[in-house]
């Protein structure tokens, strides 16, 4: 019995990332002794029947809470959302789980056994989108001339969500937490917390996003634990990647150029790489090149 497992997500029209997330984790040997389970929100028959030959198991995902259709507006999709709270519910008798989003491929064995690693002894295994390489995590509206308003997602979010100006308040300048990539034991703490959370900003805010500041929240507000990881554990910020041609594999673009875990095209700005397999990105080289390279995970 296989105690760790990988579970993703997707609908029809994500089902080429997800098979490209899948294949890279097959990519590696040790990957053997782990699960892959994958959550169904709108897959085709034939899709299914093709992920199926490569994975442990596929569920239909539901709505764990409930949400009103008014905010749904047909995107089953979006129950990744609400259902990434509840694995443990869908895949039971495991140890660990490890939740990747759809648009990401593992790109060094190292982030998967750091999530897992991470997790243990109740915590939440995460990295945040704040980096040195990420540039700014602020936003600021000047007035006044050296007067500021500050702006960040996580008081955004919060306050769109329902919660109070002193939850808002307490997580407005804290690194924010990314859900898209996130490791929790099967008995940690979190989930029913998570679920609380999540209940809250479901009612009051979309569903897009919910699942974030929810955790936030729950790590922030209600103090629970954290491992936070490495940006590289989970690299979105695409434009900053750097190539090592002797090593063959994207790094960090500064030193000392480590070796990139999981790739993320998270964000509107990487639309044209999801929507497009074969797009072309302009790569820097850690010797100063600058080369074509399709980003895409290529079996």
């Amino acid at each position: 019995m296989k105690k760790n497992v990988i579970i993703s997500l997707a609908d029809s029209n994500y089902f080429e990332l997800l098979n490209e997330l899948v294949d890279s984790i097959k990519s590696f040997q040790e990957s053997e002794n782990t699960a892959i389970c994958i959550m169904d929100a709108g897959l085709t028959s034939n899709q299914k029947s093709i992920l199926a030959k490569k994975v442990d198991e596929i569920k239909p995902a539901d709505w764990d809470i409930e949400v009103s259709n008014f905010k749904v507006k047909g995107r089953e999709w979006l129950k990744s959302q609400v259902s990434r709270a509840f694995l443990p519910k869908y895949f039971p008798n495991y140890e660990k789980y490890l939740w990747i989003d759809a648009d990401a491929w593992v790109n060094s064995w190292e982030a998967i056994e750091l999530y897992f690693k991470g997790c243990e002894n109740d915590k939440l295994s995460i990295a945040t989108s704040a980096d040195r390489a990420y540039g700014r995590v602020l936003r600021a509206e000047w007035f006044f001339g050296s007067f500021a308003r500050i702006k960040s997602q996580n008081y955004k979010h919060a306050k769109s969500s329902g919660f109070s100006e002193k939850i808002a308040r307490q997580v407005a300048l804290k690194p924010h937490l990314n859900i898209g990539v996130f490791a929790l034991e099967a008995n940690a703490s979190h989930w029913s917390v998570w679920q609380k959370n999540l209940k809250i900003a479901l009612k009051a805010g979309k569903i897009w996003g919910s699942e974030q500041i929810a955790m936030n929240i729950t790590i922030y507000c209600d103090g629970l634990s954290a491992e936070i990881l490495p940006a590289y554990c989970n690299w979105t910020h695409i434009s900053g990647l750097k190539y090592d041609k002797i090593q063959d594999t994207l790094v960090e673009p500064y030193l000392p150029n480590h070796k990139i875990g999981i790739v993320h095209f998270a964000g509107k700005n990487n639309d044209q790489i999801r929507n497009d397999k074969n797009f072309i990105s302009k790569i820097e080289t850690i010797d100063g090149d600058v080369i074509d390279k399709k980003l895409r995970f290529n079996n």
